[in-house]
């Protein structure tokens, strides 16, 4: 069999996620006739049917299943490589650092300080953002290399683990449960985060058939949303420090997990500008003692 194309892996991702060969066609510009050949001709070369085909339907087989999943990664690290060869071959290079602000348990201005003063430091350009988007962001050739809060996914990282810190649950000012110094998770069962999600489960699998309701909220709006007494959320202490509120009371949640607070960058990167900060950031790591819980 012939190598695959980047071009046939595209076609069939977009059928696939589509479940229909016209919507697909639309989604790529082209005809409809076109990439029923193509996909027909792409299961011939593989020897495998991938997707079942009636009048009413498109389904994927579990081979098919399979053959999505490893065209996405192939796909995205096709994607990643151009975003990375672009970002080398600027004529001032720089190393671009992803995290999520505030998140930083107050480390990056002594990061970056220590950073400076390594061998092959270059200009960095830090890239905030949501939750959960700096390890896309590596992966994706985004970013060389980031500040990461758990949970994440580690899949095609290697991480360093900077510091542990413990986690508080803020509640509104007036609520009952704001009166008592420490709580269990228990406590705040029927409690919604600000995505909507259980507090009790936190951040564990969605129960079946739930989605999130929010996503993508900033710090401000979510501390609204506590305010108001819409949501609680579980925040650590270093932030809670940074953005006290008349209107939000921090507690102590005696079972609650710490936040763990990592510095990550792609397998296999070779850049001395990465390997200095990951240096400057476990240096400065090193130096800390242990977060106090009280805010």
């Amino acid at each position: 069999m012939n190598d695959l194309e980047v071009r046939e892996l595209r076609y069939f991702v977009a059928v696939a996620e589509e479940l229909h060969f016209g919507r697909a066609a639309e989604r790529l510009g082209m005809a409809q006739p076109p990439l029923s050949r193509a996909i027909r001709e792409l299961e011939r070369r593989l020897g495998v049917r991938l997707l079942e085909r009636t009048t009413r339907q498109v389904a994927l087989t579990p081979p098919g299943e399979v053959f999505l999943r490893d065209a996405r990664a192939a796909l995205d690290a096709v994607a990643a490589a151009a975003r990375r060869v672009r970002h080398a071959a600027r004529p001032e290079p720089g190393l671009r650092v992803a995290l999520k602000a505030d998140y930083d348990a107050g480390l990056l201005p002594r990061i970056l300080a220590a950073y400076r003063d390594e061998e092959g430091a270059l200009p960095v350009e830090l890239l905030l953002g949501g939750r959960n988007e700096q390890a896309p962001a590596l992966r994706d050739g985004r970013a060389d290399v980031a500040l990461l809060t758990t949970p994440f996914d580690d899949r095609d990282l290697d991480t360093e683990p900077l510091l542990s810190e413990p986690r508080l649950v803020a509640l509104p000012a007036a609520d009952p449960l704001a009166a008592r110094p420490v709580l269990a998770m228990a406590d705040l069962a029927g409690r919604p985060l600000p995505d909507g999600t259980p507090a009790e489960r936190d951040g564990a699998e969605p129960l079946p058939g739930h989605r999130p309701r929010r996503t993508g909220l900033d710090l401000a709006q979510v501390c609204n949303l506590v305010e108001l007494g819409s949501a609680v959320w579980f925040v650590p202490v270093s932030v809670a420090r940074r953005h006290p509120r008349p209107g939000i009371a921090y507690r102590e949640v005696a079972d609650l997990s710490p936040s763990e607070l990592a510095v990550g960058w792609p397998q296999g990167s070779r850049s001395p500008a990465v390997a200095a900060f990951v240096r400057a950031a476990v240096g400065v790591a090193v130096g800390l003692g242990p977060l106090r819980t009280g805010v």
